[in-house]
């Protein structure tokens, strides 16, 4: 997993709530057990029509969105399924970060054991940002060692609250197998007190 201290990036806001994984990447793309090349796939459904043309009626194909890195959606996004091929997806496409009211839980973990910075934001603040990035385009700095958002436009910051242990992970780019590594020397000890 790639080390994450700071982002930042163009806003595209999903102004939409209850978003499940199968919306965000749908059933008939999870044939691979690679965790990359599912960013083309990602909102397929919504980005593109049943002959797979690309619908002009969905803002993320739109121009202005093009190599946006932060996602604003509404709350309870990645509900559903605990596909783990949701954030494989989104982190493909290039979103670093996702701010939303609430996450589902299986998918807020997911998301951050993968490198994918998940912040719950008061849903005042992000409607702001979801107003101004529909009316124009909007650039966020998200400072993970801070846990703040640095709106430069506005000039002002707003904090959020991480759990430490995601936090930890992502500014090293630990996934679990690596905090497990860190261990070695102990689990070793622990094998030949065993006899193995």
């Amino acid at each position: 997993m790639e080390a994450i201290q700071r982002h930042e990036g163009l806003v595209y806001p999903l102004n939409r709530t209850n978003v499940d994984t199968d919306q965000i990447i749908p059933k008939q793309f999870l044939k691979r057990i690679e965790r990359t090349g599912f960013g083309e796939f990602v909102f397929y459904n919504w980005r593109f029509d049943d002959d797979g043309n690309i619908r002009e009626d969905f803002d993320l194909n739109h121009e202005k969105y093009k190599g946006a890195s932060v996602l604003l959606a509404g709350e309870n996004f990645g509900c559903g399924s605990s596909r783990e091929h949701a954030p494989w997806a989104l982190l493909d496409y290039g979103f670093k970060v996702i701010i939303a009211p609430s996450f589902a839980d299986i998918f807020y973990n997911n998301a951050m054991k993968n490198g994918i910075i998940v912040i719950e934001m008061e849903e005042n603040i992000l409607q702001e940002w979801m107003d101004r990035s529909e009316k124009g385009t909007l650039r966020l700095d998200v400072d993970l060692e801070k846990q703040i958002i640095l709106d430069e436009e506005e000039n002002k910051t707003v904090s959020f609250n991480i759990p430490g242990h995601h936090k930890e992970k992502l500014l090293n780019g630990w996934d679990d197998i690596a905090i497990t590594f860190q261990l070695a020397d102990e689990i070793e000890a622990y094998e030949k007190k065993l006899g193995k």
